[in-house]
């Protein structure tokens, strides 16, 4: 099973068809989530959304790995990523197939 990528637009659509929004005026709100939650997790180096999931971001230090093919050991550079960990609502509702 390939994962479906549900893009912004179709977002702002639902947005708009739900609540009774223009579509401009839902992309407008969409933006402004999106971009509230990358300041958040900018600011604090995590973000967590109550009952559905938390973000943090993690500092990898240097460490030494080995390329897969030639099994040739590399230096691997510090670098910052971020992890996702769903609520156990979120897993639940998941879980079931869904529905509120």
């Amino acid at each position: 099973m390939t994962a479906k990528t549900i893009t912004r637009t179709e977002i702002s659509e639902a947005i708009a068809d739900k609540i009774g929004f223009s579509k401009q005026r839902a992309n407008q709100i969409l933006e402004t989530v999106l971009e509230e939650m990358i300041q958040g997790l900018i600011k604090d180096g995590q973000l967590k959304l109550s009952s559905f999931a938390s973000f943090n971001i993690h500092k990898k230090n240097n460490r030494i790995g080995r390329n897969p093919k030639t099994g040739q050991e590399v230096m691997i550079t510090p670098r910052k990523t971020i992890s996702f960990r769903a609520s156990d609502i979120l897993k639940s509702r998941v879980l079931k197939g869904g529905g509120s």
